[in-house]
């Protein structure tokens, strides 16, 4: 296999992924809906930051060393369901009782640029799943005789770049209807139910055993 024919058969099948609702998409959508354009790409580009961390230790085969290490991967995996289910219980707080007045009213509850990419880096670093993939199958692109780190690298950055492209046109087309999801009903509405997702994928990776 060459180098190209591997760059263009990952992205076929990284595009596929790319498209399939999850948690990303559900973050990038709501950090739009609730805090703006700008945020919403910095969360964007804070996933595809944590998408090249594990492509480049699947290429280094830091990946391996989770899969092959019960202890190492239960770790991770206790970190992610915890941060996931603490991401997801703060969501549905802020939508009860005293809480929700103080959401309505509080406009330091839109996430800065800085704090969405941080969000968005922890969210795919923590998601022990996703190392699992990058480890399933960037080896099966890594043509023979190129540098593992510099094809594991690209092949990382071809996903992040369909990544960018899905996400930029989810923000367009959120923000053309922000006014009307802003609605607070609508908004609490909306965080309810990431919360809950957030919460459901968080037991997910706590009860799956690795």
């Amino acid at each position: 296999m060459s180098v190209i024919s591997a760059l263009v058969s990952f992205a076929l099948v990284a595009a596929l992924l790319t498209i399939v609702p999850g948690l990303d998409t559900t973050y990038v959508l709501r950090t739009a809906i609730v805090s703006g354009r700008r945020a919403a790409f910095a969360a964007a580009t804070g996933i595809g930051t944590g998408a090249l961390a594990w492509g480049v230790a699947a290429a280094v085969g830091v990946s391996a060393l989770l899969t092959a290490s019960t202890i190492a991967y239960t770790a991770l995996r206790v970190a992610g369901a915890s941060y996931l289910l603490w991401l997801g219980v703060q969501l549905i707080r802020a939508t009860l009782g005293k809480h929700r007045a103080e959401a309505e009213t509080d406009d330091d509850r839109r996430a800065t640029a800085w704090q969405a990419w941080r969000r968005g880096v922890l969210t795919n670093l923590l998601n022990p799943k996703v190392g699992a993939f990058y480890l399933a199958v960037i080896p099966q692109f890594l043509p023979e005789g190129a540098p593992h780190l510099v094809m594991g690298v690209a092949l990382a950055l071809v996903h992040n770049a369909e990544g960018m492209v899905w996400f930029s046109a989810l923000i367009l087309a959120a923000h053309g209807v922000r006014g009307w999801l802003r609605r607070p009903s609508v908004r609490h509405a909306i965080d309810r139910v990431t919360g809950t997702a957030l919460i459901a994928v968080g037991l997910k990776v706590a009860l799956t055993p690795g």
